[in-house]
């Protein structure tokens, strides 16, 4: 009912490069705003705060950066409103002030630019406006939809611009919600507390939550025995837009999970109980995930109508020639859309955007760090490395239409740290490795060189020996010398990694 509607508090997130002072930013908006009085409760970190601008309130999310951003996307729960970006005016655009971008322009959010560090001596913030131009993010004096503000988080100028930017920029977007009804909303912090049991931060997103609620938070369920505002008072209700402490939870919930006011305490403790049961049908298979060898049944039972593509190179050129070709590539009923693209190795946050977006990620030359590894399998994402070019147009040309051969599958059986390097004449560079995990077979299908966990090189290995002895493998925890066939450029740092290739039958 239209009538029961009132406007709430924009909800906002920091992102922006290491360095550029997102913290420094959050920092800086909190003590602006707070009186002294108030400021010893403001040491409680409950995950987000609200400040006040002329009577009108901002809650400000206090984890900066996009990755917890899109691990809580990845668990369906779309809690900004609005994000501020973070460029330093002596730095300007950097790799993850692209990666932020990409962030938020796949969860459909406005973008507000603060160009922080105006203060220093080699500030321009011109040269970051014409760096965000290339990135699609043009400020409004430029004909774009972008606002931009000059500040400095140090010297705190420009605090009130941004809010008061900020507060115009919800204005136009009409935020609204219902008060009247039983609360809903996300867990956005969780832990356990020694004296209080379960504490979970739940960001209020519609109705009223008071104490009594009896309530579900993904598999976990509770009454609401007290509310603990960003003051660290205690307060009896929360209305929309509101961040409080929650203490009444039966177990620690999941950052990112639904909270549901429900009427009757059976009923929250049945609904968790099913949850639980789900959950773990839901480890099981991770099915529903896009995957390249089962894109084609997933086309043809509609499942999908765009196919997102994560692409991760070892250099910039090897990038853009891959997104240039993948975007030429063309399906009456799906659309390949690129979502994010850079430099380096395949890391945790590509992972988890890919999670969150349903994508797949190519990566060209380049492996993914053990940390994206897990996360991939835990998650269900397809990562796909190549080394040419054609054969990933040529195998999404091929999966679009249902014809992908058998895969061959490779499973990393070893890694190991290159430590030393022994020249020998007449055989070549022997790597003094010490090996980090799993086994390195002397027998496998492979090895690569890695530097930064871009691929450096790509063969056999030659001779595995401990001590003087060949060998015909060596197990984790254990040094070992190694020569790498046809390659002697071999550095301290460089990490082996060691694998096996498997031949699995295409799945449609």
């Amino acid at each position: 009912n239209q009538e029961d509607l009132t406007h709430r508090a924009p909800v906002v997130t920091v992102m922006g490069h290491v360095d550029h002072g997102k913290t420094s930013l959050l920092d800086a908006i909190r003590k602006s705003r707070v009186t002294e009085s108030e400021a010893g409760g403001i040491t409680q970190h409950i995950g987000a705060y609200k400040v006040n601008l002329k009577g009108r309130d901002i809650v400000f999310l206090d984890t900066p950066g996009h990755e917890a951003f899109t691990t809580m996307r990845a668990r369906g729960a779309q809690v900004t409103d609005i994000v501020v970006l973070v460029v330093a005016a002596d730095d300007g655009v950097m790799p993850q002030t692209i990666e932020a971008i990409n962030h938020a322009k796949s969860a459909n959010v406005p973008i507000i630019i603060a160009v922080n560090k105006i203060d220093k001596p080699n500030a321009n913030p011109q040269k970051v406006r014409t760096e965000l131009a290339e990135y699609d993010i043009v400020p409004e004096e430029w004909g774009g939809k972008n606002i931009f503000v000059d500040v400095s988080a140090k010297q705190k100028t420009g605090i009130d611009d941004l809010l008061e930017m900020i507060i115009l920029q919800s204005e136009i977007m009409e935020l609204k919600a219902n008060t009247k009804r039983p609360a809903r909303g996300v867990t956005i912090e969780s832990r356990l507390d020694r004296g209080r049991g379960p504490v979970a931060t739940v960001l209020v997103q519609s109705g009223t939550l008071r104490i009594g609620d009896t309530f579900i938070s993904g598999s976990t369920y509770g009454k609401v025995r007290a509310l603990i505002d960003d003051r660290g008072k205690r307060v009896t209700e929360a209305i929309p837009s509101t961040p409080v402490e929650v203490i009444g939870f039966s177990e620690v919930p999941q950052a990112g999970d639904q909270f549901v006011v429900v009427e009757d305490e059976r009923k929250a403790r049945q609904t968790a109980m099913t949850r639980q049961h789900k959950e773990r049908l839901a480890e099981m298979s991770r099915a529903k995930k896009v995957k390249l060898d089962k894109i084609f049944s997933q086309i043809q039972e509609g499942e999908i109508k765009e196919l997102n593509i994560i692409i991760k190179a070892d250099v910039q050129g090897s990038v853009e020639a891959l997104k240039s070709s993948l975007e030429k590539i063309t399906h009456p009923e799906v659309k390949i859309r690129v979502i994010h693209t850079s430099a380096g190795g395949i890391n945790e946050s590509d992972v988890m955007l890919a999670a969150a977006s349903n994508a797949i990620i190519i990566g060209f030359n380049v492996r993914p760090e053990p940390k994206a590894t897990h996360a991939a399998e835990r998650e269900g994402v397809d990562i796909r490395p190549y080394t040419v070019i054609y054969e990933a147009i040529d195998d999404m040309k091929k999966a679009l239409e249902g014809m992908l051969e058998p895969t061959l599958r490779e499973n990393v059986i070893g890694r190991a740290e290159v430590r030393n390097i022994f020249s020998i004449s007449r055989i070549g560079t022997i790597a003094g490795c010490y090996v980090l995990d799993g086994t390195i077979k002397r027998a496998s299908d492979g090895i690569r060189v890695l530097r930064d966990n871009i691929v450096v090189y790509q063969g056999r290995i030659g001779s595995l020996k401990r001590f003087k002895e060949d060998v015909r493998e060596v197990q984790t925890g254990y040094e070992c010398g190694i020569l790498v066939e046809n390659f002697n450029d071999i550095k301290v740092g460089d990490i082996l990694e060691n694998f096996e290739i498997e031949k699995i039958a295409a799945t449609l």
